[in-house]
């Protein structure tokens, strides 16, 4: 019997209420829709990753339970991402001009804020700097109806030759006004490799902290309105769980489905216990933070 080719990367959709319910449905989903994927990271012993695309819509991005006890991190891990999406690794990068630099490509944040240019230009000519993060805000408090207010972070000038680019591509803005005036901020996220399982729950969560702590808390000091997070749609091209990774998940997830309640898997963020887990360690990480700049700032 001939064996049966697949042509088709499968499309999962995920539709749900909160950041929780929609990432565990996400994984559940690409471990039996995923299909059989090498990649360019294994390991001769690893099995092939499980791919998909995925459509994936959180309806009411702050409410609880926001947090999944299977996300392969800790809140220390959160509340340090969303530092880094905010700025505060930006001196992480490497100067692209020097082959011998082993920094960090990119930071996103510093793609937004910075978008065109090298870390260090070293007088390269051509190179632009656009502040695609206020650019957003300014088009959105002008228009908030706009189909205009994106930032993007892929430079074709880079990143088609360098080993590590970036797999964010892009947020798009749009704001909703109701019937009592309040504007709803929603969101659509394209990102082009999405790692399911090592990723993808603290890209999200970083994501929707840096539309509401950025985005739409300058929004409202600028327009004097109450601005709140609608929807946020995360487009991933290949949202995957790698090979090594699938033992782990069937024994943090796939297995305890059948076993636990829906409640015994998640934290609701806004607990009082879970906001003393994630700001606990803040001093702790802007000192590592601060330490690692001034490595870097003197060469």
């Amino acid at each position: 019997m001939r064996k049966k080719t697949m042509k088709n990367i499968p499309v999962v959709t995920v539709y749900r209420k909160t950041l929780a319910e929609a990432y565990e449905s996400a994984i559940i989903n690409t471990f039996a829709q995923g299909t059989k994927f090498k990649t360019q990271y294994d390991k001769p012993e690893d099995p092939p990753s499980l791919d998909c695309t995925l459509n994936l819509t959180i309806e009411d991005p702050l409410r609880d339970p926001m947090i999944h006890k299977a996300f392969p991190g800790g809140f220390k891990d959160l509340r340090e991402y969303v530092y880094e999406l905010q700025g505060l690794k930006d001196g992480w990068m490497k100067n692209m001009d020097d082959g011998k630099d082993t920094r960090w490509e990119y930071t996103y944040h510093f793609r937004f804020k910075h978008y065109g240019s090298w870390k260090e230009s070293n007088g390269i000519k051509g190179i632009c700097d656009v502040d695609q993060i206020e650019y957003v805000i300014n088009k959105l408090v002008e228009q908030p109806f706009t189909r205009q207010a994106q930032m993007v972070t892929w430079i074709p000038k880079t990143d088609l030759t360098i080993y590590d680019p970036p797999c964010l591509q892009s947020c798009w803005y749009r704001i909703l006004e109701d019937e009592e005036g309040v504007y709803w901020l929603n969101c659509n996220v394209r990102i082009r490799s999405n790692d399911a399982w090592g990723a993808s729950f603290m890209n999200m969560f970083g994501f929707i902290m840096f539309n509401q702590e950025v985005i739409a808390n300058q929004i409202a000091e600028r327009t004097g309105k109450t601005v709140k997070l609608g929807r946020m749609n995360w487009q991933a091209d290949s949202y995957h769980i790698y090979g090594k990774d699938i033992k782990d998940v069937n024994n943090r997830l796939m297995d305890r489905l059948n076993k636990t309640n829906f409640e015994d898997r998640v934290f609701n963020f806004y607990d009082e216990m879970v906001q003393e887990m994630y700001h606990e360690e803040e001093e702790k990480i802007l000192a590592n933070i601060k330490e690692m700049n001034e490595k870097y700032s003197n060469g």
